[in-house]
């Protein structure tokens, strides 16, 4: 069974950073292009980031490109988002899943706990 877990979320102040982890298991990690999520309190989770399988291939919505990075570790089936320019609107639950393209298409439905993001003064 597909697992996720998410962490490295918390609390950051407007033009701060923090750096989020997704450990998985239960994939074929190198084969699988990789997106991070998020889900705002009443809105719909919408995509954040993509990456290609390789790493080699990176996609971000208009709302956090040049903000943020997404990278991977496929030796530790690890991906990574580097939050900076923090902004209160990034205010949300963070979630990652396997992702086919580069829209909004995630692959398995059982989603991770997700990792909490506070951006307030």
């Amino acid at each position: 069974q597909v697992h996720f877990v998410e962490s490295g979320g918390g609390f950051a102040q407007p033009g701060g950073s923090l750096r989020l982890s997704c450990a998985a298991s239960g994939l074929t990690f190198v084969i699988s292009d990789m997106g991070w999520y998020r889900q705002a309190p009443g809105k719909q989770r919408e995509l954040v980031a993509v990456i290609s399988s390789g790493g080699d291939t990176t996609t971000y919505s208009e709302s956090v490109k040049g903000r943020f990075t997404i990278s991977r570790d496929n030796g530790k089936n690890t991906v990574y988002l580097e939050m900076n320019s923090l902004k209160p609107e990034d205010t949300a639950v963070y979630f990652c899943n396997r992702n086919i393209g580069s829209g909004y298409r995630p692959v398995f439905n059982h989603w991770g706990q997700g990792t909490q993001v506070t951006v307030s003064t």
